[in-house]
This record gives C-alpha cells, sequence and structure tokens, in this order.
C-alpha cells in the first residue's frame, strides 16, 4: 500500500519536545490550557517562525524547535487549511 503523504511542522518548545521524545517520538502531548487546539503548519519558513518568535520568547530557556511529521493526504483531505496573516502562514 503506497499512500500519498503530506509533511507538516509544528514549532514546539524544549518540553513540548521532551514529552514528544518520551513517546518514542509517535505522539504530540496534549495542548497547552491557554492553548488548546492543536494546529499543524505546512511549512517550514513559518514552523521556524513560530518557533523563534513566540516558543523561544516564551520558555525559560528561550529555546525553539520545528518538528516534521507525515500525514497521510487522504486524512487530510477532510481538513481545510487557513491563513492567518502573510500567503506563508498557511496552518490545518
Amino acid at each position: 500500500m503506497n499512500e500519498e503523504t503530506i509533511i507538516l511542522c509544528r514549532p514546539v518548545g524544549s518540553k513540548e519536545l521532551a514529552l514528544i521524545e518520551q513517546s518514542g517520538f509517535t505522539e504530540f502531548p496534549p495542548r497547552l490550557p491557554e492553548q488548546p487546539i492543536f494546529y499543524p503548519v505546512t511549512n517550514e519558513e513559518y514552523a521556524a517562525q513560530i518557533a523563534r518568535d513566540w516558543n523561544a520568547k516564551h520558555n525559560s530557556d528561550k529555546v525553539g524547535y520545528v518538528t516534521k511529521f507525515e500525514v497521510r493526504k487522504q486524512f487530510l483531505d477532510n481538513y481545510a487549511t487557513k491563513i492567518g496573516g502573510g500567503a506563508k502562514h498557511e496552518k490545518y
């Protein structure tokens, strides 16, 4: 079975990255109470911007990371993308 996949990105901080690692890199941890919605972004440039401008500034260690993962296109076809800001600010 050769299913088409799409690579998505998710910016994270150090604590979130540690939880992802603890899962064996198989799942993302639950989101923060003040930010309960999980939304991946469609490009690395946007994810890097969030990691740099939000994660790094709002975490005590001042570090942000970009994770990349594959999702089946057939699954993503159930969801619409949204643009938040500039044209490169696309997310699910």
